[in-house]
């Protein structure tokens, strides 16, 4: 359902848009779509079905909408994301084609080690683009620049969060002693920004896109579809036609624990900020207990050493 606020928006907004703005509301349908910090509707136009996103509140405070712009348009030329009609940098309102027979990926869905292949082909695809994205996804300066925001919050951390970021450094230097060319990622592959129309894998929002280590992507996309050890197998054989280098997957283990230090902080962010999409709190808990528990495992030391030897 869509309430009277977010259709006076949407109205709003559709002015905007020169391929639906001469369109009244009789003329268009709304479905509201789901989406943590963004809003999404399902648009029924005469010009065919699309998808509408309206930023949420707040989002421009640690989004770049000009670089967003940049990766959306580069992987919807190359056919990865779904085809984008219209982007407004100054905010970030975004109109793409609706993918018809596609399934919205979730934990379950992945289950089909086909479905895994077809994101390991889409994602090498993006990294393969000779575009390079407009900003570099740096880690580390990321955790600082959230910590930064934090404090001017006076935001409450878990218990425990600069001590584990400060056993971090280790996977810091590892990670710089043979590092890998930076190339365009996604660099926030939920399970959700995943379609599969069962024989292609599209891949969407792109907020987070960067010039980035291309096993992070892989380790991100691991965690947030809460992959087991045949769906890691089947990424990375896909990934990489086979013959897996042993010190990529000892990056994409290492990835696994980073991406979840980082996203502790921007749950943490949707919560001082009152986002009323989910417990963002227990979310951001829920990470930091997987990053320490991973990276307390008896073999992350070797992953680390793996990853240094190269």
């Amino acid at each position: 359902m869509v309430e009277q606020e977010d259709s006076k928006r949407i109205a709003d907004t559709l002015l905007r848009i020169p391929l639906l703005a001469r369109f009244g509301s009789r003329d268009i349908t709304v479905e509201r779509l789901g989406g943590l910090t963004n809003k999404n509707f399902l648009l029924g136009t005469p010009k065919g079905k699309f998808v509408l996103r309206i930023p949420g509140e707040g989002t421009g405070e640690y989004i770049s909408r000009k670089n967003e712009a940049h990766a959306a348009k580069i992987t919807s030329d190359i056919g990865v994301n779904a085809p984008l009609i219209f982007f407004d940098e100054s905010d970030g309102v975004q109109l793409a084609q609706f993918i018809d027979r596609a399934q919205t990926m979730n934990g379950d869905r992945f289950k089909d080690l086909g479905s895994v292949r077809r994101a390991a082909l889409s994602l090498r695809k993006v990294h393969g683009s000779d575009k390079p994205f407009l900003n570099r996804f740096e880690l580390f300066q990321m955790i600082d620049d959230y910590l930064d925001i934090l404090t001017r919050k006076e935001a409450t951390l878990p218990d425990g969060y600069h001590d584990v970021k400060r056993e971090a450094e280790s996977v810091r230097r590892a990670l710089a002693t043979r590092p890998l060319p930076s190339v365009p990622c996604h660099c926030d592959p939920l399970a959700e920004n995943f379609l599969d129309t069962g024989q292609t894998v599209y891949v969407i929002d792109w907020e987070y896109a960067g010039n980035n280590d291309p096993m992070w992507d892989l380790g991100d996309l691991s965690v947030e579809a809460g992959f087991g050890p045949d769906q890691d197998a089947a990424l990375l054989e896909a990934y990489f036609d086979g013959y897996i280098p042993a010190s990529d997957r000892a990056r994409m283990v290492l990835y696994k624990a980073m991406c979840d230090l980082l996203w502790t902080l921007w749950g943490i962010i949707q919560h001082v900020n009152q986002n009323p999409a989910d417990d963002f709190w227990a979310y951001a808990v829920g990470r930091f207990e997987r990053c320490k528990t991973l990276m307390g495992a008896p073999d992350f030391g070797r992953h680390i050493q793996a990853t240094i030897d190269g």
